[in-house]
Formats: structure tokens, C-alpha cells, sequence
């Protein structure tokens, strides 16, 4: 059985949760770069990509966008829009999935 479109959201904002706390954390200790979970939907996933922390905040600057490993895209409902050094960028499509993971976004302000 497959995790439902509003698990994967679920799932996959809790690991973008944690990793805006890493991102932070990185910006008060001025470092470049930080090593963030993998945002896949798998929740037993512990996979880290190394990203700087220029690029992490282009991936942010799109609620539907995550960061995964490579290896972890899930084609059934996300593309893969941008390919880096030891992590892929994806965006979610379709209209459920990307509801939820905007909705789950901390940076998104509600009214």
C-alpha cells in the first residue's frame, strides 16, 4: 500500500521542518554550507546532502520545492527540477500534494 498524497506531504514537510532548524543554526555559526536530511517521503530515511546555504534558501524560496538525495525521487509525484552535486532538487505536482506541502510550510504566512 502507498502513503497517501497528504502522508507524503506530512512526511516530507517534517524532514523540511528539521532542516530549517539546521539552516539557522548554520546562518549563526556563518558557515557556508550545512548537511541537511534527505526531505524523501520515506520517514525511516536518514540520508544528508551537503548543500550550501545560498542554494538551500533558492529551494526554499518555492513551498512545493525539497531537497533529496538522487536516489530518492519519486516520479509518481514530484519532478526533478534541478540536479546538483550529491542531491536533486524536486518540486510535488499535482494540485493535493502541493496544497498540503504549502499549507505545512513554516515560511508560508497565513491570513
Amino acid at each position: 500500500m502507498t502513503p497517501s498524497e497528504e502522508r507524503i506531504g506530512e512526511i516530507e514537510s517534517l524532514f523540511r521542518n528539521v532542516n530549517e532548524q539546521i539552516a539557522a543554526a548554520a546562518e549563526r555559526f556563518e558557515v557556508e554550507s550545512a548537511r541537511f536530511y534527505c526531505e524523501c517521503h520515506d520517514p525511516a530515511c536518514g540520508g544528508r546532502v551537503e548543500v550550501p546555504l545560498e542554494e538551500y534558501e533558492d529551494v526554499r524560496a518555492e513551498a512545493t520545492r525539497f531537497v533529496h538525495l538522487p536516489s530518492h525521487v519519486e516520479a509518481r509525484f514530484e519532478r526533478v527540477v534541478a540536479r546538483k552535486r550529491g542531491y536533486a532538487v524536486v518540486e510535488k505536482f499535482g494540485r493535493r500534494l502541493a496544497a498540503v506541502v504549502r499549507g505545512l510550510d513554516p515560511r508560508t504566512e497565513t491570513a
